[in-house]
């Protein structure tokens, strides 16, 4: 059995829809969006060339052909056998589809086309919808995890600028990626975690920057730092508690910066008196920088009180705008169960006591990877015109009498700039415009290759 069978790799009511479309139909259009209409831009469009490579760079067999009429019958479905052969002996396996996209990293408000596919071969006019299960799975979840970053980076940005002396050097490190472990799937860690690296450079999910790489020529799109887990430090036991704190001072402090989950029993004992006292002296003379990691407690007050309590034992100094900077052989990281409304009240608290947000970093684990579906942005892939036998394009679309947000665009569309930025038109109202959906696939052919640093410039 073949789990990457491409036939195979969409839902059980599309097998039976080559049967249903008019006929002499020839053609058919359809595109992805997010539906609504906020003033703002918020969608970050990211992820449809790792599925062009990964799936549609592969061809379809014969024997994937034979393998999938065996389940879809026995499934209790008709098969297009003809249609599937006609793809594999006429267009070499390779599905005969036209995709068009905005570039990669792209910015824009709902209801303006990221997506837009058709087919290319006038028998295959049935494949444009067959591939909607794949594809929009491919960039919904990808670009809402990328968005969701950016509303965390938005976030942190501001309070930068106000309280730290350089904050796009601080930045990029200031949101942290712990959610390969929370994820449903490996995969899912790869897609999700690269889309976090579009706007930070900190993770530990490794399957992310791989796909970085492999996917968007990115040699290393992402940095970590040693750290300590539970297991390694409470190993020491209770009573070897502030060993356990030695040993990492002396096993890491000489590359720089390292992590120390510290409330394996008492946070606040681990600060004021282990950190702050018993191994001050040995922290500032080591050259590098613990990062003191709580890990449970209230997720907004602790971490504020943690850096009150370095701040006590290791002093600060005022930056360039007055703010308080944490000694630099200590900083701080939250990352129990952190939300973006956390990541908010945490700066506000903090920038109120008189501390940058240099001082602190935040990972995020499920929140970031998992806690995401295809309505937080509400992606949908809609038909949008039919091409019939006398080369005439026919405006396709739904209009629920129920829920207006439901309605789809009417007729092939093009994307140009407005006055609000990207907006949409019809393909034949674009005159002399530029259309910035332009072709990335063609037939089985990668026609642009983004890399992750255009992405990343572009979604700033």
């Amino acid at each position: 059995m073949n789990l990457t069978n491409l036939i195979l790799n969409t839902d059980s009511y599309k097998f039976s829809h080559f049967l249903q479309y008019p006929p002499g139909t020839k053609g058919i259009c359809a595109y992805i969006e997010t539906r609504g209409h906020p003033d703002q831009a918020d969608v970050v469009f990211f992820g449809l060339q790792m599925f062009l490579k990964e799936y549609l760079g592969k061809p379809v067999t014969s024997a994937d052909v034979d393998e999938a009429e065996a389940v879809v019958v026995a499934h209790g479905l008709p098969f297009n056998r003809a249609g599937w052969m006609r793809i594999v002996d006429h267009f070499g396996g390779y599905l005969p589809l036209e995709i068009q996209a905005l570039p990669e990293g792209t910015l824009l408000r709902r209801g303006v086309p990221m997506v837009q596919i058709l087919n290319t071969d006038p028998e295959s006019f049935w494949l444009t919808s067959y591939i909607e299960t794949a594809l929009l799975r491919a960039v919904w979840y990808p670009s809402s995890v990328a968005s969701n970053a950016r509303k965390i980076k938005q976030i942190i940005r501001p309070v930068l600028e106000k309280t730290c002396d350089d904050p796009e050097a601080a930045l990029p490190f200031r949101l942290h990626d712990f959610g390969a472990r929370g994820v449903g799937a490996l995969e899912q860690a790869g897609l999700g975690g690269a889309a976090h690296l579009v706007n930070f450079m900190g993770t530990d999910t490794v399957t992310g920057v791989l796909y970085a790489r492999r996917y968007y020529g990115a040699e290393m799109a992402g940095f970590s730092i040693p750290a300590s887990e539970h297991s390694t430090m409470t190993a020491w036991g209770v009573e070897r508690e502030a060993e356990a704190y030695s040993n990492m001072i002396d096993r890491f402090a000489g590359g720089g910066m390292f992590a120390v989950v510290s409330d394996n029993y008492d946070i606040n004992y681990a600060v004021s008196e282990i950190w702050g006292e018993q191994l001050r002296e040995k922290v500032r003379a080591s050259g590098g920088t613990v990062v003191v990691r709580p890990d449970s407690g209230d997720p907004i007050e602790t971490p504020v009180h943690v850096i009150k309590q370095l701040d006590y034992h290791f002093g600060s100094t005022l930056n360039g705008k007055g703010y308080k900077v944490l000694d630099k052989s200590v900083r701080v990281i939250q990352g129990d169960g952190i939300s973006t409304a956390d990541i908010s009240q945490i700066l506000g608290r903090l920038e109120a006591f008189g501390f940058s947000a240099e001082n602190i970093a935040f990972g995020m684990g499920g929140a970031l990877l998992q806690k995401v579906n295809r309505d937080t942005y509400s992606f949908a892939m809609k038909t949008n015109a039919r091409l019939d036998e006398t080369g005439t394009w026919h405006d396709v679309f739904k209009r629920p009498a129920t829920m207006n947000v439901k309605a789809s665009k009417a007729g092939r569309q093009a994307v140009v700039n407005g006055l609000g930025g990207l907006e949409a038109v019809r393909l034949d109202e674009l005159k002399d415009r530029q259309n910035h959906l332009e072709t990335v696939w063609k037939n089985g052919d990668l026609l642009r290759d983004w890399h992750f640093e255009e992405i990343r410039a572009r979604a700033k």
